[in-house]
């Protein structure tokens, strides 16, 4: 590099002393940039030469150094190799006898905690079994209560079903529900059971309702029937044909279903009513509110039975609003006849009291003259009165049992 330098230096030197000369001698510019050109190209010939001789001894110097330089760091490379080899076995060794120990210690833990969780494990494991075999006990004492339950509301349900299977007992069972509720709102005068409704009845009606006669009275009664009906077996093929939903098993049930309920209620008209002797109309006691509703759900058949046949289909809840009504009525009536009974006592009243004033009056005058009597001669009696006061003043008192009696008297 010092080489170049002085070169580069020599070059300046040269091309000033040109320029000098130039301006002396006056020569030509182009002679002048001539000769710089020449000198410029013999300089960078001679620094090129140079310069490649230079790199060419930097570079053999660079390649020794740098073979001394991997030589150094193969050897120092295989030095840190040997003492990390050696380093390792070290640590390997203190790793293993670590782990040696650690394993020692974890057998041992796992050994406590094993027989920790094996002691716990079976009492948990025993104390769990026998909660289970006494609630399972238990479960099993409440299923047999269960299952004696269960034969008893089998034998229950049994009954029951031959109960609604006889159709005397069914009637009985609306009769007796119907009864219930009659004798919770009416007086027993008010009602009759099994009653012959009218001279040319052939049966009974199972209750009737005594309503005041043509003359107001209840000497002859007009009765209001009142008949239990209960098609089991139709109402029970409609709900079968409700559960399956086939339209046309439902319309076809409840046509018959319709069909046998207008013939009861035929059959009620014909044999209890019969107006003067009972009301125009009669009921129709249903003793469930499924039977009444599917009534009242069939489109038109409650307003039929109403309309044509004069029969008034009630079922439990309806026949208690039915009969509370009537109650109602009577309460009526016993206020209109208690009324007129009042109003019969007042009239003797009056009577009685035009009496009383006009001996009231007589009484009076007869007063008068008792007092004017006395007014006119009260002088002389007050007289009289102190005249025997003063006789009887020096009239000693006596100490006697007569003067105690007198005393007595006195008060």
């Amino acid at each position: 590099m010092e080489a170049i330098t002085f070169g580069v230096f020599g070059i300046l030197i040269i091309v000033a002393f040109l320029l000098g000369k130039g301006s002396k001698s006056k020569i030509d510019n182009s002679d002048l940039t001539n000769e710089v050109r020449e000198i410029i190209n013999r300089s960078q010939d001679a620094v090129k030469t140079t310069l490649t001789s230079e790199i060419r001894d930097r570079n053999n110097d660079s390649r020794d150094t740098l073979v001394a330089v991997l030589k150094t760091l193969g050897e120092e490379q295989q030095k840190m190799q040997k003492t990390l080899g050696e380093e390792q076995q070290k640590h390997l060794v203190v790793v293993g006898e670590n782990i040696s120990k650690l394993q020692t210690s974890n057998e041992k833990k796992l050994d406590e905690m094993r027989n920790v969780v094996d002691e716990k494990l079976q009492t948990t494991l025993e104390k769990r079994i026998g909660e289970s075999f006494k609630l399972v006990s238990d479960r099993l004492e409440a299923v047999h209560k269960g299952l004696g339950e269960m034969q008893t509301l089998a034998t229950d349900v049994g009954g029951l079903k031959k109960v609604l299977t006889n159709v005397s007992t069914r009637g009985a069972m609306g009769e007796i529900q119907a009864e219930r509720i009659l004798e919770q709102i009416l007086a027993p005068a008010q009602y009759g059971k099994n009653v012959k409704t009218h001279p040319e009845c052939k049966g009974q009606v199972e209750f009737a309702i005594k309503l005041p006669g043509i003359d107001g009275t209840m000497d002859e009664p007009v009765w209001l029937p009142i008949d239990c009906k209960f098609p089991k077996e139709d109402y029970e093929r409609l709900l079968d044909a409700y559960e399956t939903g086939d339209k046309k098993a439902v319309e076809k049930a409840y046509s018959t279903f319709e069909s046998n309920v207008t013939a009861k209620a035929k059959t009620i008209r014909k044999e209890y009513v019969s107006a003067p002797h009972t009301t125009d109309f009669a009921v129709m006691f249903l003793p469930t509110e499924g039977l009444y509703a599917d009534v009242v759900r069939r489109p038109g058949l409650f307003e039929s039975l109403q309309r044509d046949h004069q029969i008034v289909v009630t079922g439990p809840s309806t026949l208690a609003a039915f009969v509370n009504s009537l109650q109602m009525g009577f309460r009526t009536l016993a206020l209109e006849t208690n009324a007129s009974q009042v109003y019969n006592v007042l009239g003797t009243v009056k009577t009685e009291f035009v009496k009383f004033g006009e001996h009231l009056g007589k009484l009076h005058k007869q007063l008068n003259t008792a007092a004017n009597t006395i007014g006119g001669d009260g002088e002389s009696i007050q007289r009289r009165l102190r005249a025997m006061e003063r006789a009887l003043k020096e009239v000693e008192a006596l100490d006697s049992p007569s003067n105690e009696i007198m005393g007595l008297l006195e008060d």
